[in-house]
């Protein structure tokens, strides 16, 4: 039987502890090794990133298939990079979730 990953409060609770607010320009680096994710407004930055680390493949792929999910593009990462955009972040290695703050006003750009 499959567990639930919203159950693993353990780790909800490292990966929101873990979670903090970075600009663009500290994770270029990550983002030229392909490692950096764009979560939707959508989704819960701290569930996506359980919902990975559990490999949890059937939310993990139809997020991707909205649209909701998506290593982050190279319009995004310029637009960013022109702000020096501070955005959420999240890390699950060997990714960066990263999402856009909620409050800014944003460019839909994927």
């Amino acid at each position: 039987m499959k567990t639930d990953p919203l159950k693993d409060t353990e780790l909800h609770d490292k990966i929101n502890r873990e979670t903090a607010r970075i600009n663009w320009s500290e994770l270029e680096r990550h983002f030229a090794n392909g490692a950096v994710v764009w979560v939707s407004h959508e989704l819960d930055l701290v569930e996506a990133a359980l919902r990975i680390a559990h490999d949890d493949k059937e939310h993990i792929a139809r997020w991707m298939n909205e649209g909701k999910l998506a290593k982050v593009s190279d319009a995004q990462a310029l637009a960013w990079q022109s702000t020096d955009a501070l955005l959420w972040a999240s890390v699950l290695s060997p990714f960066v979730l990263v999402q856009e703050d909620k409050a800014a006003p944003q460019e839909t750009l994927h």
